[in-house]
């Protein structure tokens, strides 16, 4: 078994999205439920994508498929806290990238909850995989975490 790890520090983060909790969003034990957290994490990703004009769902010619997914809890998170939602890259491949999210109660600075997915960017219609777009890997690379 590995060591658990260290909450993440929020200014280890290169970009940051305001997310606003919903009473709907706790669960019978008076805190968000963790399908909640894997939500909030394709919308820090996929918001930062579109953003920055890397992603459109109808019409772009390729995008990410998640092929891996994770996240590790410290702490509640509960309606109606404010939740900071952190991205940066881990690393890069070819056809790839692995997101590191961590998610930040209020003005905490370290994570209640961190985790990460990997994306394997595919061809929009045979569903397979394709290098990563070079105006997609620039923008990936400015938030790329040091090694």
């Amino acid at each position: 078994m590995t060591a658990r790890p260290a909450p993440h520090r929020r200014e280890d983060y290169r970009h940051e999205r305001l997310i606003t909790t919903r009473w709907m969003d706790n669960d019978a034990y008076a805190h968000v439920n963790n399908v909640v957290y894997y939500s909030w994490f394709d919308t820090v990703v996929n918001a930062w994508l579109i953003e920055r004009g890397l992603l459109d769902i109808e019409r772009s010619p390729s995008f990410g498929l998640v092929v891996e997914t994770g996240c590790q809890y410290f702490s509640p998170i509960a309606f109606p806290d404010p939740v900071g939602g952190a991205l940066r890259v881990r690393s890069l491949g070819r056809t790839s990238v692995r997101y590191e999210v961590a998610l930040f109660r209020g003005d905490d600075t370290l994570a209640s909850a961190q985790g990460h997915f990997v994306h394997v960017h595919v061809d929009r219609t045979t569903r397979r995989p394709v290098e990563l777009p070079p105006p997609l890997r620039q923008a990936l690379q400015e938030i790329l975490a040091p090694a």
